[in-house]
């Protein structure tokens, strides 16, 4: 039904708004939507090129159940340009059936938004005895290995160091990470926000931005951090790469490495000089890699390809 729903609402906005493009994210039900839409469209001689934006679930749910490969794949190829955020989801994607051509164009964020504000009188309330904060930001998905930020905020702890964890977010894992918390004594110094708007508020005020993720196509909660002046220690995997720098805007490390997650944020809570640069780092990274007035720009040269390439074909 929702397909079919939007399917139907795609055809009036088409019709009635007269568009001259239509940009899709995800490849179903999104784009499988528009390609069913295009084809009653062109009974009517009304030609609407489409762009498909891939972000991820989009190929990790064939893995999880291949009797979406053809659905995935046919809405994939008959799009009229395909782009994905990074070129690991790009590599990820091609093979196989696909046969369409993929563009990167990674995501972006507003950085005059996600800046580092003063909330210094919101931390001191945190941390009032001027302990380092611990931030980490997800919706608690067992693949997020949130356990892992419990894990290493203790051991952290253990060697000495005044610090503070902040979880932001909830889902399935949240109580597991506060049964562990409890477990490790560390309890006391944990807080679990939930869900929080505006998160550039809290990242304002964060120390370390801790990613252990089993599975990230992007990184956009890294990203976040990194506008804000954070220095990221994330997992090597996926496109985190592309986006964390290592040992310039932060560290990577290997998957489920604990003690390699707690040894760099070590690093970090021991030497202001070399926080401050990657903090810098960071935030010039996002401004100038990532900023919506760099990528938007990008979207549109390709908007304008894909809608030639279309009326040369008619």
């Amino acid at each position: 039904p929702y397909t079919l729903n939007l399917t139907s609402k795609i055809v009036d906005v088409v019709k009635y708004e007269e568009l001259d493009i239509l940009h899709m994210h995800y490849a179903i039900p999104h784009a499988t939507s528009a390609v069913l839409a295009r084809q009653i469209l062109a009974k009517e001689g009304i030609r609407i090129p489409i762009v498909t934006t891939l972000h991820g679930t989009d190929i990790t749910i064939v893995g999880q159940d291949p009797s979406f490969a053809p659905v995935v794949n046919y809405s994939i190829n008959e799009s009229d340009g395909v782009t994905a955020v990074s070129d690991y989801l790009r590599r990820e994607t091609l093979g196989g059936d696909i046969t369409a051509d993929i563009e990167v164009i990674p995501n972006f964020i507003d950085t005059t938004r996600f800046r580092r504000h003063p909330k210094e009188h919101f931390k001191q309330a945190l941390c009032p005895n001027g302990e380092r904060l611990l931030v980490h930001v997800s919706n608690f998905r067992p693949v997020k290995r949130a356990v892992e930020v419990v894990e290493v905020f203790h051991r952290l702890q253990q060697a000495g160091h005044g610090i503070k964890l902040l979880l932001v977010g909830d889902g399935p894992d949240r109580a597991a990470c506060e049964h562990r918390a409890r477990e490790l004594g560390a309890y006391d110094d944990v807080r679990f926000l939930g869900k929080q708007e505006p998160v550039e508020e809290i990242l304002s005020i964060a120390d370390i931005f801790l990613m252990p993720s089993g599975s990230e196509t992007f990184g956009l909660a890294a990203l976040e951090a990194m506008a804000c002046g954070v220095p990221v220690i994330a997992s090597e995997i996926g496109g985190l790469p592309e986006l964390v720098i290592d040992g310039e805007t932060g560290f990577l490390c290997e998957l489920g490495d604990i003690d390699s997650y707690t040894s760099a944020c070590d690093q970090l809570l021991k030497d202001d000089n070399l926080h401050q640069r990657m903090a810098k780092a960071s935030r010039d990274r996002a401004v100038n890699m990532f900023d919506e007035s760099i990528i938007i720009p990008k979207y549109e040269s390709y908007y304008e390809q894909v809608m030639e390439r279309a009326t040369l074909a008619v």
